[in-house]
C-alpha cells in the first residue's frame, strides 16, 4: 500500500489507525467486555476518519466517523442501534460514490437487491433486508465509481462479506467459529482500503471535496 510513497507527517495517523485496528483482532480471544474494549474497537476507524478530515476529505471522513460510531454502539448498546449508524454511513457513501460513477447505474441497484436478499435469507427480518439494501447499493456504487477497484471496490466488497458473516452468525452459522475469525479482519481491511483509495486518489487528481 505504501510502496514507493513517502508518507507526510499527517499520514502517520493512517499508520496508527492500522495498528489500532489490527491489534483489536486480539479481542476475539481476550473477550475483555469493558468500556476500554469498546473504545479500542472504535479507535481504528476513528483514526481513519480523523486522517481523512486532516487530508481535507470531509465526506469520506464523515462516512468513516459513522462507521466508528457504529463499531462502538454495537458493543455498548446493541446490534440494531449500531446498524443504524452504519446505515447512515452507507447512505452517505452511496451519495459520494454515485456522483463520481463512470457508468452502469444498474450495478448499485443489482448490488442492493442481491445483498438485501442474501441478508434476509441469512438472518431474516425486514430490518436486516433494509440494511442489506443500503450496504449493497453502497458497494455497487463503489465498484462503478472513478476510484480504483483494487482499493475502494475491494474495500466495499470486504465490508459486504463482513456484514454477511455477521448475519450468518445470527442464522445458519450460529455454531461455527469461522465467522468470528473473519468478521473483524474483513471489516477493518475494507474500511482501510476505502479510506486510502478515496483520499489518495482525490489528492492525486487535485480534486476538492465538499459535504
Amino acid at each position: 500500500m505504501f510502496s514507493g510513497m513517502k508518507l507526510r507527517p499527517i499520514d502517520w495517523l493512517f499508520v496508527a489507525a492500522l495498528i489500532c485496528g489490527a491489534s483489536y483482532y486480539a479481542e476475539h480471544w481476550l473477550q475483555l467486555d469493558s468500556p476500554l474494549a469498546t473504545i479500542w474497537k472504535g479507535s481504528g476507524v476513528s483514526l481513519l476518519a480523523l486522517w481523512a478530515f486532516a487530508r481535507g476529505r470531509p465526506w469520506i471522513g464523515l462516512v468513516l466517523a459513522f462507521g466508528a460510531l457504529g463499531d462502538m454502539l454495537l458493543d455498548a448498546v446493541g446490534l440494531e442501534v449500531g446498524a443504524v449508524a452504519f446505515l447512515i454511513g452507507h447512505v452517505l457513501a452511496l451519495g459520494f460514490f454515485w456522483r463520481s460513477r463512470r457508468a452502469h447505474w444498474f450495478v448499485p441497484v443489482l448490488g442492493a437487491a442481491a445483498v438485501s436478499l442474501a441478508s434476509y435469507l441469512l438472518a431474516g427480518g425486514s430490518g436486516v433486508a433494509l440494511y442489506g439494501f443500503g450496504l449493497g447499493a453502497m458497494a455497487g456504487a463503489a465498484l462503478v465509481s472513478r476510484f480504483q477497484i483494487a482499493t475502494v471496490g475491494l474495500g466495499a466488497l470486504l465490508f459486504v462479506v463482513s456484514d454477511l458473516l455477521i448475519f450468518a452468525v445470527i442464522g445458519p452459522m450460529a455454531d461455527s467459529p469461522i465467522p468470528g475469525l473473519l468478521i473483524w479482519p474483513t471489516y477493518f481491511a475494507g474500511q482501510a482500503l476505502i479510506a486510502w483509495g478515496v483520499v489518495t486518489e482525490m489528492a492525486r487528481e487535485g480534486v476538492h471535496d465538499r459535504v
